[in-house]
């Protein structure tokens, strides 16, 4: 029986994995990337499926499990965001070499923007890098094709494969019909032949080689793709200005031109933009005088280019260099290249005049915070109160947001609040000066990336505060759970973890437990472990302040709701506002100092430890 749901793009790439037989699926948190594995585990239970389901703990980890389940011949997949890959970089230039025997599709969605990420790095170029193919959809239809796709190149060239959809394409949503998911019976077997699966440099220099054929025949074979690399072209016809475009650009383009009923202006769609289908863009090339180049996020299909004398793109300075090409965006740049050509105009956007009476209404700026009630919250106020001249070190999750409170100085990647801290300590020890130093670390992102980093601090003899903030999940990205909770990805029972554990193996003597929020024993533990750092029978001294996430856990984050209220001892000195900025206070003009709003006051009561005139108190 055909089904039919509208399915976020995520969502079409986890039922295309199913039905392509995908019998493995591993994955690490990320937007725009987090929901596939739910959307698989909902399909797998539907459909009474068997395949493995992970969250692994980073993304590496997931490359390497999956991949080993390809080199048993069965068909798998790894999921992440665009940065994940960074993480897993070392694992895919190494299997492209030593190729696969079943399926493996990597899935690597891109964020351009950055909406949130720390870079708008292009996957593509890390597929060119890796030597690996990559598949870019447009929509979450092509998307949910595409893996199928993928699967198969894999399989039939033993090598890994790159689906890379971008946030526009994991996050829309799509009208997606489908029948019943056959199950994947094949067996693991492993055949072994270590010059392959364990080969050293001279056997790599081999595999390279055969890598390299393998990249010419999928090329050929990406040339005759017409369903997925096509042009609109009329035979023997020139043309003053064509557009080439892959992914959601594509998509975007497409409908302009349409909806206008512009058929002067011929497009080259790119669906597969390495191996990159070259004679096609050559006769498209050739056809026309002019051609722009609209790809997100970076030069790829420019620079493969032959002819870049016709070429108005990012490198001639015809396509901002950065930023996410949002429909208003690429309107503007079809006409800007008219304009020049002296062509035709597209007709005005209406989301353009939509985006300047938004602009008109003056509408106030909000920065992202902290939700009301979060305990990351709490600790980095007390952080903040006890060490005011420490250098904050800190990393990726909702706590980037102590930017806020003052509490963190540094962001650099997963992990790097550690490795960052270890650094600073010993560049200011190196000149005999002794600088304070707090890291905060979330649950999810210490299991992560900061063990190994934990781990040299303390053989390399550094001191600094840690403060793991654990409030049992993985909040930014969704609320998946961690280690700790010993729960996997389907729902199952696994091994709990205890960050204690973890931490005490990592060599560090000083760990302790606390609520951050009771902010007076928050405060006098920071101090005790400030002391212990400073010692010189100390060292690394480990905090992990421990609540459940506000969202995650309503009512076990906050058993006793604390109702509070500002009374007219309020001198209007808007400490609560700068130093603990809960979304829930906020200056009240008629009255002439805070209140709160109790819209999204989630009554927890930490505001009452946080004024310094006693000025929020208990109804």
């Amino acid at each position: 029986m055909v089904k039919q749901e509208i399915l976020l793009g995520n969502g079409a790439i986890a039922l295309g994995l199913l039905e392509a037989g995908c019998q493995m699926v591993t994955s690490y948190p990320g937007t725009p990337s987090s929901e596939i594995l739910p959307e698989v585990v909902r399909f797998v239970k539907s459909e009474k499926l068997d395949t493995y389901v992970e969250w692994s703990t980073n993304e590496k980890v997931a490359l390497d499990t999956a991949f080993a389940a390809s080199i048993t011949g069965k068909r798998a997949a790894c999921c992440m965001k665009q940065v994940g890959l960074n993480v897993a970089a070392d694992s895919l230039m190494s299997a492209a070499y030593i190729g696969t025997v079943g399926g493996l599709v990597i899935i690597s969605c891109d964020d351009p923007g950055p909406h949130s990420s720390q870079t708008e790095q292009d996957t593509r170029f890390m597929a060119r890098l890796a030597k690996v193919p990559v598949l870019d959809p447009s929509d979450p239809q092509e998307a949910r094709e595409m893996v199928g796709l993928a699967m198969d190149i894999s399989e039939e060239f033993r090598i890994p494969v790159i689906l890379r959809p971008a946030i526009r394409v994991s996050h829309a949503r799509q009208n997606i019909s489908f029948g019943p998911i056959k199950k994947n019976k094949k067996q693991a077997s492993f055949e072994k032949n270590p010059q392959r699966w364990a080969a050293t440099p001279r056997f790599r220099l081999v595999l390279h080689g055969e890598l390299n054929k393998k990249l010419t025949e999928i090329g050929k074979k990406f040339e005759n793709l017409s369903r997925y690399n096509f042009h609109n072209l009329e035979s023997g016809k020139q043309y003053p200005l064509g557009i080439i475009a892959g992914g959601i650009p594509y998509s975007v383009i497409r409908d302009f031109l349409s909806e206008e009923k512009r058929i002067d202006i011929p497009v080259l769609k790119i669906g597969t933009p390495y191996p990159f289908p070259e004679s096609l863009a050559i006769a498209f090339m050739s056809a026309c005088e002019r051609v722009l180049v609209i790809e997100e996020t970076d030069t790829l299909i420019e620079y493969l280019l032959r002819d870049r004398n016709k070429v108005m793109g990012r490198l001639s300075g015809h396509v901002p260099s950065e930023g996410e090409l949002v429909p208003q965006v690429i309107h503007k740049l079809i006409n800007n290249a008219l304009k020049e050509l002296n062509l035709e105009l597209l007709q005005s956007d209406d989301d353009q005049e939509a985006a300047q009476l938004v602009k008109d209404l003056e509408l106030p700026v909000r920065r992202p915070t902290l939700c009301p009630g979060c305990p990351e919250r709490a600790a980095f106020f007390a952080i903040r109160k006890t060490r005011p001249k420490a250098i904050f070190t800190s990393d990726i999750g909702c706590y980037t947001l102590g930017l806020n409170l003052g509490a963190v100085d540094t962001v650099l990647d997963m992990g790097a609040a550690i490795t960052m801290a270890s650094g600073f300590y010993h560049s200011f020890a190196q000149d005999a000066v002794e600088q304070p130093i707090v890291a905060t670390i979330g649950d999810s992102t210490f299991f992560h990336s900061g063990t190994t980093g934990l781990l040299n601090a303390v053989y390399n003899s550094a001191r600094f505060v840690l403060v793991i903030l654990d409030n049992q999940t993985t909040a930014m990205t969704g609320m998946q759970p961690t280690p700790a909770l010993g729960i996997r990805a389907d729902g199952s029972e696994g091994k709990a973890i205890p960050l204690e554990r973890i931490v005490a193996g990592c060599g560090v003597d000083f760990i302790e437990v606390v609520d951050p929020y009771d902010i007076k024993k928050t405060t006098s533990l920071l101090k005790k472990a400030v002391k212990y750092v400073k010692d010189p029978g100390g060292g690394i001294a480990v905090i992990i302040a421990r609540h459940p996430c506000v969202i995650a856990y309503p009512d076990r984050a906050i058993p006793q709701k604390k109702k509070v209220i500002i009374t007219d001892d309020c001198v209007e000195c808007n400490f609560c506002l700068d130093r603990f900025e809960c979304p829930a206070l906020y200056h009240d003009t008629e009255l002439g100092r805070v209140n709160i709003n109790r819209e999204i006051c989630v009554d927890c009561g930490v505001c009452i430890q946080v004024c310094p005139k006693g000025a929020i108190v208990e109804a």
